[in-house]
């Protein structure tokens, strides 16, 4: 009752003000901004969308496929493209191994995956399960996805991925464990007032649970204590959940959420979580979503708002429906939104 009433009340005041004075309530509505928008390189394949065609050139060059699923307006697609692509330290090693496709998840450009195929190129976002752009699919000689980005990642992270790709280390490793043999240990745990020492997580209660995972190698986690786990506001959205942490690369035995006896370690496995700080959000033992890549303010407050206070029961089908909803109330309301923020 308490939810509807206040999403209510935005919708009276602007009516109200419409009807005293209309310009008044154009005045009063708040700012969208932070969409970015980034020019791809001109290196990037110009390809006629036929994907098993375009690996069958890339692997005749010795090179792979990257396709890269991008959203126009999407800070994190720019911050991509500009930092990792463009203008990194490895432009030149990209160059050299692989063919980029640019693929825009709301397109409607007829895509050719393989000989069975063919779908537009939201469709294939869809059966593809793009949830996060960019989202960024690396390709094997057999037109296999053999690694996959889900959102933005630092310089060095991304060169990570570059290198499992390129050596075809996906040929006797996961993703993850190569990545967790590059890490060095740099990064020490830190305490938060709102974490609790829980090893069963079976047995959270009737709270949401955000689990964080982290290791010695993590090189955002600082990040992640010094930003958004000091912010009043995340903290007060917080205190919906069991908040718990985790050694990603620990073997000491804990239970999950389905009562299983297992390690950290294996159970970030089974999840396929490999970035850090990962936050898995479950809520009666069902995982509803995942925080698995660098996060502007904006997005990071309402992911944990939007299963801290259960708003996935009224929007089940898509965090997206929901955000809509919420960015919309909060315009409508006079309050600006600085998604890049």
């Amino acid at each position: 009752m308490k939810l509807q009433c206040c999403r209510i009340a935005p919708w009276l005041l602007f009516f109200t003000l419409s009807i005293a004075a209309l310009p008044l309530a154009a005045e009063s509505r708040g700012v969208l901004s932070g969409g970015k928008v980034s020019e791809h390189p001109a290196w990037f394949k110009e390809s006629f969308l036929d994907i098993a065609e375009d690996v069958a050139e890339a692997q005749a060059a010795n090179r792979h496929v990257m396709l890269f699923m991008h959203l126009n307006g999407c800070p994190y697609c720019y911050k991509m493209v500009e930092e990792n692509i463009k203008d990194a330290p490895y432009t030149d090693f990209i160059r050299e191994h692989f063919d980029i496709i640019a693929l825009n998840i709301k397109g409607d450009r007829e895509v050719a995956l393989d000989a069975e195929t063919t779908l537009k190129e939201k469709e294939l976002a869809a059966t593809l399960k793009v949830v996060y752009t960019p989202t960024i699919l690396f390709l094997d000689a057999d037109n296999r996805v053999v690694a996959r980005v889900n959102g933005y990642r630092s310089v060095p992270e991304f060169k990570h991925v570059l290198d499992y790709v390129a050596e075809q280390a996906y040929t006797d490793s996961t993703l993850q464990a190569y990545l967790d043999r590059r890490k060095s240990e740099g990064y020490r745990f830190r305490d938060h007032p709102q974490l609790t020492a829980l090893n069963d997580l079976s047995a959270s209660g009737d709270k949401p649970l955000a689990v964080l995972f982290e290791d010695a190698g993590c090189v955002d986690c600082d990040l992640l204590h010094d930003g958004y786990l000091k912010d009043p506001e995340v903290q007060e959205i917080l205190k919906n959940f069991t908040f718990v942490r985790f050694d990603a690369l620990s073997d000491q035995p804990m239970v999950d959420v389905a009562g299983n006896r297992t390690t950290p370690r294996d159970y970030v496995r089974s999840l396929g979580l490999t970035y850090r700080p990962g936050i898995v959000l479950f809520d009666q033992g069902n995982e509803i979503m995942r925080i698995q890549s660098r996060l502007y303010g904006y997005h990071f407050r309402e992911a944990l708002r939007y299963v801290g206070e259960r708003h996935y029961r009224t929007y089940p089908d898509s965090f997206y429906d929901y955000l809509d909803v919420r960015t919309e109330e909060l315009l409508a309301a006079g309050q600006d939104v600085d998604i890049a923020r």
